[in-house]
């Protein structure tokens, strides 16, 4: 009985210690990789055609708006107005009518006085690693800046490295460490799961769908097609994007103007 407990805890004290050298060269290896490619200073973040903003809950659950969503929509606006990104590429998660990342960015950002022809949504962004295969086989990005906080960007890089984009990294207003920890732990752990994903698991997007060329060129000045026009969505979805159309719709000058609904 001696030797069988001593057996289970050798072999349990070396599973660990595999674990934290797995955890330790994920992470290591993905900092080493993506560094270079992250600018902490927004305002030296290089000219790119395309901004790809990453969706996250713009709520918080004890109430109150996400910090990390206001600092990435904020660097977004930024970074288009000052002539850093030529298009924004929103994406994120559309899993219920309720609950739509794309369009609340799109929305937020609109009442940042960004027009509707410098973006572009992505409905089907569920995961970083989605939505930087889709920027790649349906919106063909090849060159793109990733606007996130400073925590997320090394795993978001790494990722776009892998599927063969030209990325750099942009990162939000910092925050201390400390009001963060649970994201840079999160991460931690994160990095040492795309490993397996990508190179284990050989790991595909959930949806894909048809093609979608981004207006970033003469091709297109001023133009770009509807937000709710792009590409064919779930009834629920489409009757959501309708809704929004007659809140967006003209209205008469002497009119109150509608409030805003999130969907």
């Amino acid at each position: 009985m001696a030797g069988l407990l001593k057996g289970t805890a050798i072999v349990g004290a070396m599973s660990l210690v595999l674990i934290v050298v797995a955890t330790v060269s994920a992470n290591y290896w993905v900092w080493r990789k993506t560094h270079a490619s992250i600018t902490l200073e927004s305002g030296q973040c290089v000219h790119e055609p395309v901004g790809l903003v990453f969706g996250t809950s713009y709520g918080l659950r004890g109430g109150g708006e996400n910090p990390w969503y206001r600092a990435r929509l904020d660097l977004a606006a930024s970074l288009w107005k000052s002539g850093q990104v030529d298009h924004l590429l929103l994406s994120g998660d559309n899993h219920t009518r309720y609950y739509n990342e794309p369009i609340r960015m799109w929305r937020d950002l609109r009442r940042q006085q960004i027009p509707d022809a410098a973006m572009t949504l992505d409905y089907a962004g569920f995961s970083t690693f989605d939505t930087l295969a889709r920027s790649r086989d349906v919106f063909g990005v090849s060159r793109v800046t990733l606007i996130s906080q400073r925590w997320h960007l090394p795993r978001a890089v790494f990722i776009a490295q892998y599927l063969g984009l030209d990325a750099r990294g942009c990162a939000t207003r910092e925050r201390s460490i400390l009001n963060d920890r649970w994201m840079w732990a999160r991460e931690i752990l994160a990095r040492v799961q795309i490993m397996a994903d990508l190179y284990l698991f050989d790991r595909h997007p959930y949806f894909l769908g048809p093609s979608i060329a981004l207006p970033t060129d003469g091709k297109a000045p001023g133009y770009i097609i509807p937000v709710y026009q792009r590409v064919p969505m779930p009834t629920p979805v489409v009757q959501a994007l309708n809704d929004l159309r007659v809140l967006l719709g003209p209205q008469d000058d002497q009119s109150p103007k509608q409030r805003w609904r999130a969907y």
